[in-house]
């Protein structure tokens, strides 16, 4: 069985492929039989995501990332960091979630306008021409689901304001970065439980960021601050992931397993490299999730 429980959207944030064409590059080519979509803040594209799945044959699992705030009084002095978290299998019509994921949106767009008014003051450093609200309207026409810095980062290189991506992330939008609407992990806990769902911790060994790779390196003691202060509010951990190393990830699955732990897996593609189903996931991560699905799995019957 193929698994890839990780995946972004265009139509729901910040991928670069439609569903249409993640299907059929995992469905056709690359022979998935389990898959997520986990647009960040955003279920939008669900409901298609969910026809798409049955239509390939493929089995399905509702998906969404949520951005938390945490903080832990033994690292950074218990300044908040921010951690992401997967939620999986809940009601795609559940009310509070889809009120509070709306609220979380239109919290994005507002950022989006604090991001561009920083970039400004930064770019009158540099005698730039300034942003003005015609960009903000055009950076907003090219989203098809929830606004984010890498939109403002594509529309940056389109500009000619930079070559890559990433140097308007080194440049410009680290310095330059507005906090997001604050979602503790308890919050986000309560959300996805109420509608249904399971909350997975993600790639918690991240080097890239929103991961307790921010307080800190160990392995070690990234599973202690789980222990002391994350165990009530998560019933998951993303062991699997593409920015993993082998150690990494043993280490989470065992202290996932003992502890009676869900644990999952996932490329975190964002179609730019296409990383779909490249992560290798065992069978049993895709048995905890079957169980309750009534779709079938293509593999089962090859």
């Amino acid at each position: 069985m193929k698994i890839d429980l990780h995946i972004h959207s265009k139509e729901g944030s910040d991928g670069h492929w439609n569903l249409k064409d993640i299907f059929a590059e995992g469905a056709e080519r690359r022979q998935i039989d389990l898959l997520s979509i986990t647009d960040h803040d955003s279920i939008h594209a669900q409901g298609l995501a969910i026809e798409l799945a049955r239509s390939y044959g493929i089995a399905y699992i509702t998906g969404v990332e949520l951005n938390v705030t945490f903080s832990h009084p033994g690292y950074k002095g218990g300044k908040p960091v921010s951690l992401d978290c997967l939620g999986y299998q809940y009601d795609i019509d559940n009310a509070v979630l889809v009120e509070k994921l709306e609220a979380l949106r239109d919290y994005r767009k507002e950022r989006a306008k604090q991001i561009l008014e920083n970039l400004n003051r930064a770019f009158a450093k540099e005698d730039l021409p300034a942003f003005t609200v015609a960009d903000l309207d055009a950076i907003e026409a090219g989203v098809d689901g929830a606004l984010g810095r890498p939109h403002i980062a594509t529309y940056m290189v389109n500009k000619g304001i930079v070559a890559t991506l990433q140097e308007a992330f080194d440049r410009y939008l680290v310095a330059c970065d507005v906090p997001k609407m604050p979602l503790s992990l308890k919050e986000a806990a309560e959300l996805i439980r109420g509608a249904g769902g399971k909350l997975i911790l993600a790639h918690p060994n991240d080097p890239n960021g929103t991961s307790l790779a921010t307080l800190t390196s160990s392995v070690k003691e990234q599973l202690q601050i789980i222990r002391e202060a994350m165990m009530a509010d998560i019933d998951g951990i993303e062991c699997w992931h593409s920015r993993h190393d082998t150690e990494t990830t043993a280490a989470y699955t065992t202290f996932a397993r003992r502890r009676g732990l869900v644990v999952t897996g996932g490329s975190d593609c964002h179609q730019h490299p296409v990383l779909m189903g490249e992560v290798d996931i065992p069978d049993y991560v895709g048995a905890q999730f079957l169980q309750g699905l009534h779709a079938a799995v293509r593999g089962a019957t090859r």
